[in-house]
């Protein structure tokens, strides 16, 4: 019996979509009148209007990238920056939208905030629909809010940190971002407040020839901890959706954050998101992370190792299938002395898939007795697909401890004949060995999101593998 495509399984969980019934869709393109257009429909603040047009004038000016993916095929002409779904922010379950609700219900949303979570927060498209937060929380001074409600609840906090870690001219997706930017997250823990469970913010894009663009922004006060959880997914369309949020995120003395991205965009998508943390003393983030789905990935998180003692660990993994081109990584900046950074890149490549690495590790003349250790593994399940690891190491000190190593290659055959001696099928064996290469990420999740993370990749691997 011939082996059923993972194109023709209709088993992904993620793969479905309610109609595009929206309260608003704001026309297709990109111009200071329908900035202009967002920012009213927002009732926001004159000085986040005056943010925004900036934002627009630099996305003008600056060129598109010239490395990485092609992105041709996406034209800001087709793509509606904004769409406002049939539905006001919840904090109560039961009062969201039933189409929209039972989107979150089949995602498992609502009975991960039972059973483990913190917080939740959901957006649906353009959106927050639905936030809340455990009352002890509150009461220790946690705040966790859509960014839309902080913007105008917390001015002069939002201020103080709004585009001083993502600056507006990084590069042009970036400035698109803040001209366009909608929902997203707003975290502030007060110094000393350790959080036992994790927040989580979800993203869901259902809307056609559409982007989101949310902002998160979290800032973890001194001797204060936080694990924060982001998931995304889109049903898959005919046309591209376009994905460019950002992340800023201030950690600040002998504070710690763990931040967790679970991605599965659909195979239409462009996702080009920005990360970054800026750590100070004693300051530690654990980035984890997981990408799969989208047409196309530039990912690359960074932490800015400030401060003095200051540390960061980097575990991600990436499977890209047919039709798709997941350029994925990591930078890190050491400023601060006896800095340290841990970098370990996983990569996966299936029926002509296109698995890039690409990373930065800089290092400058102040931050004496660095140490930093790096490590790309690329895996190839077939003899169409393809793996690179594109690095940069610029250490401009000679205390330094660095080492660097990447390997590309195919499943073992030793192994596999030794799994079949075992009594494994070829194809159960080669995907015991997948989902062995992949565990260094899902180990470093909560046990639920780890589940999560292999069903995805036992979808990845149907029929795939043999």
């Amino acid at each position: 019996m011939a082996k059923t495509k993972l194109e023709e399984l209709n088993t992904n969980i993620y793969d479905f979509k309610n109609a595009d019934n929206y309260d608003y869709k704001i026309e297709k393109g990109l111009s200071k009148e329908i900035v202009e257009e967002i920012s009213k429909q927002k009732n926001e603040p004159s000085w986040v209007l005056d943010i925004r047009l900036k934002a627009l004038d630099a996305y003008n000016k600056l060129e598109m990238p010239t490395w990485g993916p092609n992105l041709d095929e996406l034209n800001m002409n087709d793509i509606a920056t904004y769409v406002k779904p049939k539905a006001k922010i919840e904090s109560n379950w039961n009062d969201v939208p039933e189409d929209i609700k039972n989107t979150f219900d089949k995602l498992g949303i609502p009975k991960a905030e039972r059973e483990y979570l913190a917080g939740v927060g959901a957006q649906y498209d353009s959106e927050v629909v639905y936030h809340s937060i455990k009352d002890e929380l509150t009461k220790q001074g946690v705040i966790y809010t859509d960014f839309d409600s902080a913007i105008k609840e917390y001015p002069d906090l939002v201020k103080e940190y709004f585009t001083k870690c993502v600056p507006i001219f990084e590069h042009k997706f970036i400035a698109l971002h803040y001209a366009v930017f909608s929902g997203g997250s707003f975290v502030y823990v007060p110094k000393g407040v350790k959080l036992e469970m994790p927040l989580q913010s979800y993203f869901r894009l259902n809307s056609p020839e559409s982007g989101q663009f949310e902002h998160t922004l979290i800032i973890v006060d001194e001797g204060a901890s936080l694990h924060f959880i982001e998931g995304c997914s889109a049903p898959k369309y005919n046309k591209v959706n376009l994905h460019a949020g950002c992340v800023e995120l201030f950690v600040k003395d002998n504070a710690y954050l763990r931040y967790s991205t679970i991605e599965n965009w659909s195979k239409n998508m462009m996702n080009l998101n920005t990360k970054k943390a800026i750590l100070e003393t004693n300051a530690k983030v654990d980035w984890i992370s997981g990408s799969f789905g989208s047409h196309i990935s530039m990912l690359y998180p960074m932490s800015i190792l400030k401060g003095d003692n200051s540390s960061t660990e980097y575990t991600g993994i990436s499977f890209a299938g047919k039709g798709q081109n997941l350029d994925t990584g990591f930078k890190v900046v050491h400023i601060g002395k006896n800095t340290s950074s841990v970098v370990s890149s996983r990569s996966i490549s299936k029926n002509g898939g296109i698995a890039t690495y690409r990373s930065l590790v800089r290092i400058l003349p102040n931050a004496t007795n660095s140490k930093c250790s790096v490590s790309c593994d690329g895996l190839m399940l077939d003899d169409i697909s393809r793996s690179d690891t594109i690095p940069v190491n610029d250490v401009q000190n000679n205390q330094v401890s660095f080492s660097h190593e990447a390997k590309i290659g195919k499943i073992s055959e030793k192994s596999i004949f030794y799994l079949m001696s075992r009594g494994l099928s070829e194809e159960d064996a080669k995907a015991l060995i997948v989902r062995g290469f992949a565990s260094p990420v899902s180990k470093q999740l909560p046990m639920e999101y780890a589940v999560e993370m292999n069903r995805l990749i036992n979808l990845e691997l149907e029929g795939c593998i043999g």
